[in-house]
């Protein structure tokens, strides 16, 4: 009867109510925020254009900024998203191989086909080898995709992205600047595995705590990357005027495409529509904030406006994809056990 009690003038507190009331709304404005993400992007980036002085103290942040992002990754990763990987190893597998063929080699062919300038054509490299970004988990949810599949191939790629990420980029882009592979692996590393590594172990030593602080990771993960994209606009703003028609001309190209190729590889392999649509948005979005912050580090600052851009692009065009796939019937009996709690914060 005492405990009860307790929990009941717990409840009724004032500290304690205003406490949970303030968690409620930062939650739902974190949904929201979430929901209209592209529109924070897109604004924030023209903002940083025709402002550029404002923005341009963010840049020495990027870095840690992308750090968060995959801190709140980690936070939400659970063995559900690797069990996956043991239950339908093909077809993940598919996803991987999709991922880190379909992209990069896309990218090699338009930077050398246009016969881009080489800072550019780095940079259009460099996003096309990151892995698939946390914002496909969410496009592939809204598109009435295999939610489950989605997330465990971001987890898989993006596990993989120190060893395959610097390869690539070093396989393909080498005839145009010197890239240094074994730079880049520790650079992903420390921006990409050890803050998920921190999150899983934050999230197993903190259970519930941390389950109180996932409603507020999207609004998080929103306000990193707009702050990214933001600095590397505001950093490279002239550069932008002048040839920005034709850095967004490649991305919205190379973006098309991969969403285009990874349906096609999907039903090539015999996989339902409901996969084909997690595969074509899979391939398609990337961890552009990776590419930034690599691009940032070791090549130029121009290198990491593809990223920026397509970062802004993916996540107006994953939302109109994921609305068009919405009207293509799934063809099996497909249950969602995922839900949107695996769909994880956007990126």
């Amino acid at each position: 009867m005492y405990r009860i009690g307790v929990g009941k003038s717990r409840l009724l507190h004032p500290t304690y109510a205003l406490r949970k009331f303030t968690m409620q709304a930062i939650a739902r404005l974190s949904h929201f925020v979430g929901k209209t993400f592209a529109i924070w992007v897109l604004l924030f980036a023209i903002l940083a254009f025709f402002a550029p002085a404002q923005f341009r103290w963010i840049g020495p942040y990027v870095v840690p900024l992308l750090g968060i992002i995959m801190f709140g990754m980690g936070l939400t990763l659970s063995k559900a998203d690797f069990t996956e990987v043991f239950k339908r190893p093909g077809t993940v597998l598919i996803g991987v191989l999709g991922q880190f063929i379909i992209m990069p080699g896309l990218a090699w062919g338009l930077s050398t086909g246009l016969q881009l300038p080489p800072e550019i054509a780095v940079g259009v490299i460099l996003v096309g080898c990151c892995p698939g970004g946390t914002a496909s988990n969410v496009m592939t949810f809204l598109a009435r995709g295999d939610v489950a599949l989605s997330v465990a191939i971001t987890s898989v790629t993006t596990l993989l992205a120190p060893i395959v990420t610097p390869a690539l980029i070093y396989l393909l882009a080498s005839q145009w600047l010197e890239v240094s592979a074994s730079a880049m692996f520790w650079s992903i590393v420390q921006v990409v595995l050890l803050p998920i590594a921190l999150g899983v172990v934050a999230q197993s030593l903190l259970r519930e705590k941390v389950k109180a602080c996932v409603d507020v990771l999207p609004l998080v993960s929103v306000v990193a990357i707009v702050a990214i994209v933001a600095a590397v606009v505001a950093g490279n703003q002239e550069k932008i005027a002048t040839s920005g028609l034709m850095i967004f001309a490649v991305v919205v190209l190379h973006n098309g495409l991969g969403l285009l190729l990874g349906y096609w590889l999907a039903k090539v392999t015999g996989l339902s529509v409901a996969k084909r649509k997690t595969m074509s948005i899979e391939v398609g979005m990337q961890n552009s904030g990776l590419g930034v912050a690599l691009a940032t580090a070791h090549f130029s600052p121009l290198a990491a406006v593809p990223s920026a851009i397509f970062s802004v692009w993916h996540n107006i065009s994953g939302p109109l994809v994921a609305t068009l796939y919405q009207r293509f019937s799934n063809d099996e009996a497909y249950v969602d056990t995922a839900t949107l709690t695996a769909a994880k914060p956007v990126k």
